[in-house]
């Protein structure tokens, strides 16, 4: 696995000119629940593009963007915030420099939050003729620290899960939660800033996610970085 933060100029100019991608991992810092670190979704956005890495030499991954859009989140300590535009704003600039070098980026968001500013990031690329693909994991299960996260954290870094503060939180629907998280963010619905329910989460599960998201997003890249060769082919 190559990582951006590790390179020399002319050895990240010699990737580019052998068409590497740059793969940059957006996550957030943002509570999750008594029991999981701020940097969950920064965690795992790292792990993913990793896994990316690894298996696809031609990606690169960069150092994470680990403030984004988490308003929802700020009625609980250390959720920093850079809000919508901004976020938008940073990747959007991200993009137009990484051009510079590389044959295409990748962005692997992994906070819900950030999904309609990523997509309007890259609509504002691709208008521009970048080469940049959004992509992000689809898990089942609860929305917010609870079974699913908490899986994920532990099959990536147990040490950092505090299992014994671990305790469900708002576990209705989403959808029947929605109305008062969008006034009121996620305090008003939970307390300790769960939206589902921990127990029950394992190592083993989560590394079956991971495997499984990681898998997605190496097929994405894949058939991306084909049409990206095609079309320079025919250019």
């Amino acid at each position: 696995m190559t990582l951006l933060a590790d390179l020399t100029w002319p050895q990240a100019a010699r990737h580019g000119q052998n068409g590497a991608l740059l793969a940059v991992p957006v996550g957030a810092t943002e509570q999750h629940g008594p029991h999981l670190p701020l940097s969950t979704d920064t965690d795992i956005a790292v792990a993913l593009a990793g896994r990316l890495a690894c298996a696809a030499p031609e990606a690169i991954v960069a150092p994470p963007v680990s403030f984004a859009a988490s308003g929802e989140h700020e009625g609980f300590g250390g959720t920093v915030s850079v809000g919508h535009p901004a976020l938008e704003l940073v990747l959007v600039e991200l993009g137009r420099s990484a051009a510079r070098t590389f044959a295409g980026t990748v962005f692997v968001s992994t906070h819900g939050g950030n999904a309609d500013t990523v997509a309007r990031a890259i609509r504002r690329l691709h208008g521009e003729g970048r080469r940049v693909l959004g992509w992000s994991p689809r898990w089942d299960g609860d929305a917010h620290a609870g079974r699913t996260e908490t899986s994920l954290m532990l099959a990536l870094d147990p040490q950092r899960v505090a299992l014994d503060r671990a305790a469900a939180g708002a576990t209705a629907p989403l959808r029947e939660l929605w109305p008062a998280l969008r006034t009121g963010g996620v305090r008003s619905v939970s307390p300790n800033g769960v939206l589902g329910d921990p127990d029950g989460a394992s190592a083993a599960e989560g590394h079956r996610l991971l495997t499984a998201a990681a898998d997605a997003l190496i097929a994405a890249v894949t058939a991306w970085a084909a049409d990206l060769a095609a079309a320079a082919a025919t250019a």
